[in-house]
């Protein structure tokens, strides 16, 4: 039992949910708390975290998709209704406009106060969520930035400094590791990456001088973590432990934190969604479990908050169906298992002492390089840090084509009975339907445009953003009241972020494919010998080197797999032309005239394939460069697979196709056969 003698309270129990609209997501939130589900978790879509509004172009194809598109404050109303927010725990995973998804739900609070009879501002300070709000990790793994790192550091530091005065329960930001181990992190980096994350957040707070010394033990209590947990579960855990003991020595020795329940290390997980597989996903269910143990064991390094990715995660989007197994698993764990009943299972044990002590001691290393370098700042700008995890992604990558890291039914036990749970591959999962999107657009184009109809509500709108680009051209103002003023007069996402896009500019981060990342050995009679060697003799055959373009269009961020294409494709021996992420698919189309490429790879995991691979293809055919090879990489159903090749596209690869020297052959063969060379 506990220190009291009953059972330890369970963590807080989320699902990641959010798609189509507002509504929609609303009806979603309600049966998840009916399910059990103690916390709420938004996943809002990417023009949402980019800073656009449903009808720019490049929201096209991603509206609704990967969360809820939110507009306006009406929007944000409609999310939430008959929701109390003050009774409310909510993780908003939301990075670059979090200041302006924050400012939103503080005025639907207010609003719902004022509904409620209540005061407004006490029940504001009753507040209890997290907005993420960690951009450091955004220019390294999940690609949702705006704008450069300073000013994006600002707006962090600004929130933080509100919210401890105005909303004392609320987590301003969540560091957030997660990304990194998706991105390819080992445990020691993941600690080191985010812990100097950390001290750059904290120290761009103490810098700006709106808390006072006195205080700044208040601003530590409110930095939670939001970590990943793979399934090594027992490295895992210690890595948990790791956390727990650097994050107690760094707040008291750097910051002089004495009380020791601000410098409790407060985290949410949500588990490894890299390692889950198309391929046998029931075994994703096994998974899931041993990762969630990783990070509920050890009592003094237990989660704070746990959400479960669902079995069928790389196969497209979970059904309600899906979350709730996942909750179910939570739910099991802590109400029928007796897990909460025990002081901490580990201490004093020297196996875990042992793997603490050397997780500790390379990420001390890792973060001495950091500071030597700058600070996690410079470390970006200089592409170390992105450059670091490519390398360890292509490493983990090339374990498992060597079968050196065993995959259960990817690279071993291959062999499987039909499964009941993918009989039918169009239902098991959900699809969003394509009117969402025109409906989006058509909806916040009639906001504005009543908005803009009355002339007292267009000059609000239009003082209220005047007054945020005069706040953000001041760089001693903190811009939380004029965003809260925005969100106030109905001024919408895209206009936000226009606004402070126009003062602070925007920023392309490293692509960490450069240099020397890759392991490009190839031994005489390897598999990737053999690729190299015919992309070679085809480069010879026409005369030319081989180039191939790998392209991200949309705003999907996440670039791992594009960056690990990359990497491979140049250890085949193409010539490689990357440009990061945001693409247009004109841009995308131009890149490959201008650099006359002999096959284009396109990467696209938020689910908007249809929309965009269509738009690559005839592009292509009005550049006269239709006749080059297309290839399509993503979480892309079969069915959807189908429509892509009788559109013209020459393979589609899905995450069941590991192995990229194997895919890289693939592609040369198919470049020699649109050329009519043999053998």
């Amino acid at each position: 039992m506990g220190a009291n003698g009953e059972r330890d309270r369970p963590w807080v129990m989320r699902t990641y949910a959010g798609h189509s609209s507002a509504a929609a997501s609303n009806a979603l939130y309600r049966r998840n708390l009916e399910k059990g589900q103690t916390g709420l978790s938004v996943a809002f879509d990417l023009p949402t975290q980019t800073g656009y509004d449903p009808d720019h172009e490049l929201s096209r194809g991603e509206v609704g998709k990967v969360g809820v598109p939110i507009s306006h404050i009406g929007d944000m109303a409609a999310l939430f209704d008959g929701i109390p927010l003050v009774e409310m725990n909510t993780s908003m995973t939301i990075n670059a406009t979090a200041m302006w998804l924050l400012s939103m739900y503080e005025v639907v609070a207010e609003q719902q106060a004022l509904a409620a009879g209540h005061d407004p501002q006490s029940d504001v300070a009753k507040l209890a969520g997290t907005t993420q709000n960690d951009i450091i990790k955004e220019y390294l793994s999940r690609g949702t930035h705006v704008f450069p790192p300073g000013p994006s550091l600002r707006l962090t530091a600004d929130t933080i400094a509100y919210t401890v005065a105005r909303m004392p329960r609320w987590n301003p930001v969540n560091i957030c590791s997660y990304h990194l181990q998706e991105a390819g992190a080992t445990p020691v980096q993941e600690v080191a990456f985010a812990m100097a994350t950390a001290i750059e957040v904290l120290d761009t707070v103490r810098e700006r001088g709106e808390v006072p010394q006195e205080k700044f033990g208040e601003v530590v209590a409110r930095i939670s973590f939001f970590v990943n947990a793979g399934v090594r579960f027992v490295e895992e855990m210690c890595k948990m432990r790791a956390f727990v003991q650097l994050w107690d020595e760094l707040t008291r020795e750097r910051y002089g934190v004495e009380d020791p329940r601000q410098r409790r290390f407060r985290y949410g997980v949500q588990v490894n969604s890299l390692g889950l597989t198309e391929s046998q996903p029931e075994n994703n269910v096994q998974r899931i479990v041993l990762e969630m143990l990783a990070v509920t064991l050890s009592k003094n390094a237990r989660a704070r908050a746990v959400q479960l990715p669902a079995w069928n995660e790389a196969l497209g989007l979970p059904r309600p169906w899906d979350q709730q197994w996942s909750l179910r698993l939570q739910q099991v764990l802590a109400y029928e298992s007796d897990l909460l009943e025990y002081e901490d299972l580990f201490d004093g044990s020297p196996v875990v002492e042992a793997k603490v002590a050397e997780i500790v001691e390379g990420a001390k290393a890792e973060m001495a390089r950091i500071a030597d370098m700058g600070g996690a700042v410079a470390a970006i700008e200089s592409g170390y840090m992105k450059q670091e995890l490519v390398a360890s992604h292509a490493r983990r990558r090339q374990r498992i084509e060597s079968g050196e890291d065993v995959v259960v039914g990817i690279n071993k036990f291959t062999s499987t009975e039909p499964s009941p749970l993918t009989a039918d591959l169009d239902t098991a999962i959900q699809t969003v339907d394509p009117a969402v999107e025109k409906a989006a657009s058509d909806a916040v184009k009639m906001w504005r445009d009543a908005r803009d109809a009355d002339p007292a509500k267009k000059a609000e709108v239009e003082a209220a953003l005047a007054k945020l680009k005069e706040a953000a051209a001041n760089e001693s103002v903190n811009l939380m009241e004029a965003s809260l003023r925005c969100a106030r007069a109905g001024v919408t996402t895209g206009e936000w972020a226009h606004a402070l896009r126009e003062v602070f500019g925007e920023y392309r981060a490293a692509t960490g494919v450069s240099g020397s990342v890759g392991v490009g050995e190839a031994p005489s009679g390897s598999k990737l010998a053999e690729v190299r060697d015919l992309v070679h003799r085809t480069g010879e055959e026409m005369g030319t080197h081989l180039r191939f373009l790998v392209g991200k269009p949309g705003l999907d961020g996440h670039s791992n797999g594009a960056e690990q294409v990359a990497v491979r494709a140049r250890d085949a021996g193409f010539e490689v032309v990357y440009q990061g992420i945001r693409l247009t698919p004109a841009q995308i189309v131009k890149a490959a005239v201008d650099e006359d490429v002999h096959a284009i790879g396109v990467s696209i995991l938020s689910g908007s394939h249809m929309e965009l691979v269509p738009s690559i293809i005839e592009g292509l055919k009005e550049a006269g460069a239709g006749d080059v090879p297309l290839i399509v990489g993503g979480i892309i159903p079969e069915s959807d697979a189908a429509k892509l090749r009788a559109l013209g596209v020459d393979e589609v690869f899905t995450p069941r196709h590991h192995d990229l020297t194997e895919s890289m052959g693939h592609i040369v063969r198919i470049i020699r056969e649109r050329h009519g060379l043999t053998g």
